[in-house]
């Protein structure tokens, strides 16, 4: 019961987003075409829209009109009609003049209003069953039932995609990310908290991960004026099953995560490319500290001069080769085997050869790891 009521607050307040952003321009088209004026007010006498300034003197008789059993009258030389939603009264439209034409009119004006919030509604429903689904709020009997009822394909190749804008003032990142996919009815774009977009995208059958990258670049830069503030957009692995869409949810949340960490430079993160990195996302910080201390004892790799630093980056970067590491830090080969050697007995650990570098190269990224968590107050 409390759970049908948290539903139905929630309806209200989209259709009150409807008469916000909607209602106005649907009886500013309706004036244009037919040259006469109407307004819409709500079943308490709150003006919602109106072409005609002089409204406020008709909600008195619209309030009465509210009252009373009649769908539609006519008083003061207005019509009035009722717009019904699931026979609770929503809104009352009035339109000026007291002729047949204007009957008409109002009539379609009343069921304009109707139709954009069935649609409306559809579309929260979706909306609220997309939700649920991602955070894996809902049993296996539900999600196929409530998708047959909102008509979503259960068996076909979907993928989540996760957007981090982490809000702004302008507040327009939900309509931005949907204006994407805006000719594609099969995907869903929702906000599950206030610092992500999460578009659930659908792939034909021809479509793989390089289809996913590329709208993620389209979501990137439909960003590109907003030169401060980063997006990322991460993906999870394409699924068959829109039940396992809550798993595809999961990979790109960790890969948006992971991705600060060990990608920092990248704004598309696929959950499929973090490599080593997603391992290490999942060690208890007490097992990192003690892998640190067995492999640098007192020290750590934040303690190495800016040279050394340098010179450990530079060499992984070209898979071990002396000869090209040399060659592009601009040294001589004996002076890198130099700073090889003293960086062995410092730690131990000798990166020309494959088990130590791997060794090595894990520390780093568990040290960057831990600093990360340590950023965030974990």
């Amino acid at each position: 019961m409390a759970a049908s009521l948290v539903h139905f607050v929630q309806a209200r307040r989209e259709n009150e987003m409807i008469s916000n952003q909607i209602l106005q321009n649907t009886i500013d088209g309706l004036h244009h075409i037919s040259k006469h004026s109407l307004a819409v007010i709500d079943a308490e006498g709150s003006i919602l829209a109106t072409t005609f300034p002089e409204v406020e003197d008709y909600v008195p008789a619209a309030r009465e009109f509210a009252a009373s059993p009649a769908e539609s009258q006519i008083a003061l030389g207005c019509h009035f009609f009722k717009v019904f939603d699931d026979q609770h009264l929503e809104f009352i439209v009035i339109l000026q003049g007291d002729d047949e034409s204007v009957f008409m009119i109002g009539r379609m004006a009343s069921f304009q209003i109707q139709e954009l919030m069935v649609a409306y509604k559809e579309r929260f429903d979706k909306d609220n069953f997309i939700k649920n689904l991602l955070l894996d709020n809902l049993l296996l009997v539900d999600i196929y039932n409530r998708s047959k009822k909102l008509h979503i394909e259960t068996n076909a190749r979907r993928v989540v995609m996760v957007v981090e804008t982490a809000g702004s003032e302008e507040g327009d990142e939900l309509d931005r990310v949907r204006s994407v996919f805006s000719g594609r009815s099969r995907d869903f774009v929702t906000a599950v908290d206030e610092r992500n977009v999460v578009v659930l995208k659908e792939l034909a059958d021809d479509e793989g991960y390089a289809d996913v990258e590329r709208s993620a670049e389209v979501i990137i830069d439909s960003f590109k004026d907003r030169v401060d503030k980063q997006i990322r957009v991460s993906y999870g692995t394409i699924v068959g099953e829109l039940k396992d869409a809550s798993r595809s949810y999961k990979e790109a949340g960790m890969a948006l995560d992971v991705g600060k960490i060990f990608f920092e430079d990248h704004q598309v993160i696929a959950y499929s490319k973090l490599g080593i990195g997603r391992l290490i996302y999942q060690l208890p910080i007490p097992l990192c500290k003690m892998f640190i201390r067995e492999i640098f004892a007192n020290k750590s790799p934040e303690d190495f001069d800016e040279e050394t630093i340098v010179t450990i980056n530079k060499f992984f970067e070209n898979s071990l080769n002396v000869s090209e590491t040399s060659r592009q830090l601009y040294i001589h080969r004996n002076t890198l085997v130099y700073r090889l050697d003293k960086l062995e007995k410092a730690t131990g650990l000798d990166l020309r050869v494959f088990s130590d570098a791997i060794t090595f190269k894990i520390a780093l990224m568990v040290v960057k790891y831990m600093k990360y968590m340590e950023e965030q107050n974990y």
